[in-house]
């Protein structure tokens, strides 16, 4: 409990303090250092919620609770995130933009899907969006929940989900070329996670991709990496550009509403010719 009364009266503004590195934060035996990987969790977990609570950052990071608060603490003094007034919630600041200045978007993907997406919710009434690859994650550049009342969360662009735990990663992996699906899973092989060790034991399973690559799409049923896990499934296809995968196509729909066998007969017709003119105005782009 002292360190929660620390964090909530913790100062808002940003300090040069840097905590000390303990022993336990040192490099593991994979030569990585973990107060590095722990603190980024606790980022993306602050980054990916938008408004959340230090329970929810432990269960999202994978961390104890003292290391969660530990790491809040330094994040708020570096000014990344903050305590919301008179609660007990953690949210990011404009700060964050920061660590991604020198990164290049995706905009001509994002700009040319946009039409097509709305036009397809429009059309079959479920939540499309638009992911890309970012190492081990698929992240959400697009999307038209906020265009449908069949959804439960508003996904907004960052959100990521792992790579193999969702059908747009495995619509990617399928379809990408032999040295970039290479490189993801021994990146892969690299991390400690529920998520990572199922992805190398499906992706060495030649057979999976190339089902998936035969059919043209992939799917996942009761997506537990969402924000409602077990709720919903999805579909997805690739999206190409200039002959190389260059994102994908996702379907969302509630798994208790419709089956997968239904899903794929009624959706992946429509999904593919999206994906399609997606494609065909990226080349033209």
């Amino acid at each position: 409990m002292a360190t929660a009364a620390i964090i909530d009266n913790a100062p808002k503004a940003v300090t040069n303090r840097r905590p000390a590195v303990s022993v336990a934060d040192g490099p593991d035996r994979d030569g990585n250092v973990r107060a590095i990987s722990r603190g980024l969790a606790v980022l993306q977990a602050v980054n990916r919620g938008g408004s959340i609570t230090m329970m929810e950052i432990c269960r999202s990071a994978h961390i104890p609770y003292p290391t969660a608060c530990r790491i809040v603490q330094t994040l708020i003094d570096e000014g990344m995130i903050e305590r919301e007034p008179a609660r007990k919630r953690y949210r990011p600041t404009a700060l964050v933009r920061t660590l991604s200045f020198g990164y290049q978007e995706e905009g001509d993907l994002v700009a040319v899907a946009r039409p097509h997406i709305v036009a397809l919710t429009r059309k079959l009434a479920w939540p499309v969006s638009v992911t890309t690859r970012v190492g081990p994650m698929m992240m959400v550049r697009d999307s038209t929940h906020k265009l449908t009342s069949l959804t439960l969360h508003n996904y907004v662009p960052g959100f990521t989900l792992p790579i193999i735990e969702c059908s747009t990663g495995k619509a990617y992996l399928a379809f990408c070329d032999e040295d970039e699906r290479r490189g993801v899973l021994n990146g892969l092989k690299q991390l400690d996670g529920p998520a990572e060790r199922m992805a190398v034991l499906l992706t060495s399973s030649e057979k999976m991709l190339m089902d998936i690559r035969a059919r043209g799409f992939a799917t996942q049923a009761r997506n537990a990496y969402t924000a409602t896990p077990g709720k919903t499934s999805s579909i997805a296809v690739p999206i190409f550009q200039n002959g190389r995968v260059c994102g994908a196509l996702a379907l969302i729909f509630f798994a208790s509403a419709v089956s997968m066998a239904e899903a794929e007969g009624r959706f992946v017709d429509e999904l593919k010719a999206v994906a399609a003119a997606i494609s065909e105005a990226l080349n033209d782009a």
